[in-house]
């Protein structure tokens, strides 16, 4: 997924096909979120929340090549651990995702400017990340 231009993952994503879907879209809002960490990380002066945001925003987009190719997987041969890896990612994914809520509001505490709506974007981006990843981890149990 990271390797597409946001055109041509938007157009993906609306195609009648298995993959992508809503695991990697999920991690790719997440992994925006973890963006907007690090920018935000940059003008409080927070050199390991940028790190740490950066290794996240880094780590999402891989879960998210991770996801299609789980569900890819899953749906070529239905077997139990097929099963257990289109469960494991999205919870990969919504511990990543709570993280970067947890960074977020850590680096917006140090903020006294307007990038401290980066901060909250970033909080409520990677909130509700976690929760659609929690409820595709359910849906896929």
């Amino acid at each position: 997924m990271s390797e597409r231009t946001v055109g041509e993952f938007l157009a993906a994503l609306g195609e009648r096909t298995p993959t992508p879907a809503s695991g990697a879209a999920t991690a790719l809002t997440a992994a925006l979120a973890a963006a907007l960490v690090e920018l935000a990380g940059r003008f409080a002066g927070d050199e390991p929340s940028v790190i740490r945001a950066k290794a996240l925003w880094s780590r999402l987009a891989e879960l998210a090549d991770e996801d299609a190719e789980a569900y890819e997987a899953f749906m070529a041969g239905r077997t139990d651990p097929t099963r257990a890896r289109i469960i494991a990612v999205p919870e990969e994914i919504a511990a990543a995702a709570d993280e970067v809520v947890v960074l977020a509001e850590h680096v917006k505490a140090q903020l006294r400017t307007s990038v401290v709506g980066d901060a909250e974007a970033a909080a409520e981006l990677a909130r509700a990340a976690a929760h659609v990843a929690r409820r595709l981890a359910e849906l896929n149990a």
